[in-house]
């Protein structure tokens, strides 16, 4: 068994930690972090998950790092490059789907989350967390870094496209639609207020979103060619799950058959990402509580620009999800030890 500690254990991401990790045959959770909760019972915080034990505790590294061989930390821009390099030192392994080892071009946090890295050197050793594309890395890491969960979408809906050369890479166009959960439990703001976000759909962040530099980062390093991406994101009016539709040039006149059949090859033997057949398209409702993904492929006859729509549960896929999964092959197990829940649909 091996002891593991979550970081930040009530937000929206550790919450879904917690009820994944409960449920895992090879971990015991020995340290929950809350600075809001702590002292609290974790089971009175999270009523939902009544065998879920013990005290809820302030974020202790040297505490974690006595408790625990493996650390999964969702906490906020720049927490964890607090403590990230002590428990490194103390040889405890650590998934982090918090931003500050996302970027290995350190010299972009500034611009993109306010705040200057303290630890570039793990910056550039931690693997990117997209088991798909990195499986042998993640498996011998001491550090990973999770994307965020439009990165996570966008990389696998385009990942074997650009590294097959199937699509101009110059001009990506992006649109991803995120349910509400993807701004955090404790983003209070306006916007997110039930009877704000009700009943409307409206873009945000149009100038530049903190995840378009993690998606250049990655597809670039599966081509030789400059990549250029548009992103707009847009909040919908559900709790959870990410629909990103993408707009892209074929090269010469690859057609949807030959897209998909490169999906294929990338992800016909993997667990959690399934190829839809033509004419199906994913939706939001099949991956809800679930780490899987859905993509779909198609041609739009007028323009020939060819669409893929990936669908992920952002809290899934897109972080506490993706997080066990990693966590897995660093312990060696199969991949889908404890993510083997389905989604309830309708």
């Amino acid at each position: 068994m091996a002891n593991v500690a979550v970081g930040g254990a009530t937000g929206y991401g550790g919450i879904e930690l917690i009820r994944l990790l409960l449920a895992h045959p090879q971990v015991d959770l020995t340290f929950l972090s809350s600075e809001t909760y702590a002292g609290q019972q974790v089971c009175d915080v999270h009523p939902h998950l009544p065998n879920a034990k013990g005290i809820l505790r302030a974020l202790d590294p040297a505490a974690m790092a006595r408790e625990c061989d493996y650390a999964l930390l969702a906490l906020p821009p720049g927490k964890s490059m607090e403590i990230v390099p002590q428990l490194l030192e103390a040889g405890v392994r650590v998934v982090d789907v918090g931003p500050d080892y996302r970027l290995r071009d350190t010299d972009l946090y500034p611009k993109w989350y306010d705040l200057s890295h303290t630890s570039a050197e793990l910056s550039a050793e931690a693997v990117l967390g997209v088991p798909e594309l990195h499986r042998e890395r993640i498996a011998a890491a001491r550090l990973v870094a999770c994307p965020g969960c439009y990165s996570t979408a966008a990389v696998l809906a385009m990942a074997p496209l650009v590294a097959e050369g199937l699509i101009d890479v110059t001009d990506i166009v992006l649109d991803g639609k995120s349910g509400v959960s993807g701004a955090g439990r404790t983003a209070l703001k306006l916007p997110y207020h039930f009877p704000e976000a009700n009943e409307t759909v409206n873009a945000y962040a149009v100038g530049g979103h903190r995840h378009l530099p993690e998606m250049v980062q990655e597809l670039q390093a599966l081509t030789d060619a400059t990549v250029s991406v548009t992103f707009v994101p847009h909040l919908v009016p559900m709790t959870r799950g990410i629909l990103m539709t993408a707009y892209v040039t074929p090269t010469a006149e690859t057609g949807a058959d030959a897209l998909r059949d490169a999906m294929q090859r990338r992800y016909g033997d993997e667990a959690f990402v399934h190829v839809l057949p033509d004419g199906q398209w994913p939706q939001t409702k099949w991956v809800q509580g679930t780490n899987l993904c859905f993509l779909g492929v198609g041609i739009a006859q007028a323009s020939g620009k060819a669409i893929i729509v990936a669908a992920i549960d952002n809290l899934g896929k897109g972080m506490a999800g993706q997080m066990v999964q990693c966590l897995n092959l660093m312990l060696g197990v199969d991949e889908s030890t404890g993510l083997t829940a389905r989604s309830v649909c309708p």
